[in-house]
């Protein structure tokens, strides 16, 4: 199964290497914000924070 993989890439990045860079980068832009350390904080902050402040009438 990994030497399919292997050989798939190879060959993928032999005639298109833009292609496969491009779906590189994509698919990097979906995983890599939720393995952040920001995300972390930044839902903690969110949870913290009141969604509705109190008004005066």
């Amino acid at each position: 199964m990994a030497g399919r993989l292997a050989t798939f890439l190879k060959d993928a990045w032999a005639k298109l290497p833009v292609l496969l860079a491009s779906f590189t980068i994509g698919g990097l832009t979906v995983i890599l914000p939720t393995l952040s350390p920001f995300t972390k904080y930044a839902t903690m902050i969110n949870q913290a924070m009141p969604y509705n402040y109190p008004v005066p009438l």
